[in-house]
Formats: C-alpha cells, structure tokens, sequence
C-alpha cells in the first residue's frame, strides 16, 4: 500500500499494481504502471518513481523492473489483483478470472515485461 501511495501520488501515474516475480532463486520486484493520458514511460520518469520509493519507504521495496501497462487487473469488489498478474507473468494459469471486472487485461502482462528487460527502466 505504501508503495501505491507514493507512485499514484505522481500526476504521471494513473494506476499501478506490484508484484515479486520469482527469477533464479530469488525475488525481483516489479512494478506496472498505468500512465496517464499522453505520458510515456522513460528514463526520467522511471527514475523520479524510484526515488520516490526509496526515500518514502526502503531500498529493498525499489523496483527492479518498471512496465508501462494500459489496465490495472481489478475484481468486482475493487480490489487490484496482484495474484493474478503474479500467476500470470510465471506462466502459471489464474484461477479467479471470474472474479475479476476486466480479465481481457492480464495478456499484455507478460509481453510488457519480456520487452521491458531491454528499456531503459531496468535496472541491471
């Protein structure tokens, strides 16, 4: 939740969602964005997040990877699905897209990542 403050606080950022993505051994965390009308995710932008993230809360909740996403996965009741987007980006099937107001968004997921390894909004 602190995380989500701190990134929707940005006029920037319309919405988010974070997940851990599991990667040899170990957990990365990533962060997808949901931009505003006419923003572009880059460099500046990428590194102004993080900043805010590790001053407002710990290094460690500083994000890995930063993806430009056009939805954020809600359920009916308004909640954001990280488990959904975490089953998702492991290839693993997701169980409740039932339960969920706009499922049709988990696609893109994995193939923003995937080509996020290569932008300027990883760290490596």
């Amino acid at each position: 939740a602190e995380i989500y403050r701190q990134v929707e606080d940005l006029p920037e950022v319309a919405d988010s969602i974070v997940v851990g993505q599991e990667l040899d051994g170990d957990v990365r965390v990533i962060l997808f964005v949901q931009l505003a009308k006419g923003v572009a995710l880059d460099a500046d932008l990428c590194e102004r997040i993080r900043q805010r993230i590790r001053s407002a809360t710990s290094p460690r909740h500083v994000p890995t990877r930063i993806v430009a996403v056009d939805e954020v996965p809600y359920t009916r009741s308004g909640k954001k699905v990280e488990l959904a987007v975490r089953e998702v980006i492991h290839g693993r099937e997701v169980m409740n897209r039932a339960a969920l107001v706009n499922p049709g968004c988990l696609a893109q997921y994995p193939e923003r990542l995937a080509a996020a390894e290569e932008e300027a909004c990883s760290v490596r």
